[in-house]
């Protein structure tokens, strides 16, 4: 079954996603399933590592984490965007030193970071471990590089870990 389909969950997420993107009908369903047997084949090219997931629980309590913030931070940004009078923005940027080294890990922090209104990664500094963070409303660099590392840099080590 792997020689023919090697990613098999892989497979079934790309042809979800395809068929709720497109809907279904007999030939969206045959090309999404052709596209999905493809998808696979050209991550099985590439070689990915195998991510082996620790702590259930952890992955559970990240994703409510980040759902929260990404709710709170949508606010927060229409609120700005949307004010009635002008307002100064203190926007910028934050260099947040990070202990994780683990690539599946810093892309799924870029992820994070860059899925949530207000914040995008800019670099990564793979000499020193650091990462370069842009912040529409700053107020506190200290704040940031902790929630940076508490709410999301720890809970992926655990996970990973």
């Amino acid at each position: 079954m792997r020689r023919f389909l090697p990613y098999p969950l892989a497979a079934l997420a790309l042809l979800l996603t395809w068929l709720l993107l497109t809907g279904l009908s007999p030939a969206t369903l045959l090309l999404g399933v052709v596209l999905a047997w493809l998808g696979t084949w050209l991550l099985r090219v590439m070689d990915p590592p195998r991510l082996r997931l620790r702590r259930f629980r952890v992955v559970l309590d990240l994703m409510w984490v980040v759902a929260a913030e990404i709710a709170r931070s949508n606010f927060a940004v229409a609120r700005i965007v949307l004010a009635p009078r002008p307002r100064t923005l203190s926007s910028g940027f934050v260099r947040i030193p990070l202990e994780m080294r683990d690539p599946i890990g810093l892309a799924a922090l870029a992820c994070i970071i860059t899925a949530t209104p207000g914040t995008v990664w800019v670099e990564y500094d793979s000499a020193d471990g650091t990462m370069l963070l842009h912040v529409l409303d700053l107020i506190d660099e200290t704040e940031w590089a902790g929630i940076i590392k508490n709410r999301y840099e720890r809970r992926l080590m655990e996970v990973l870990a």
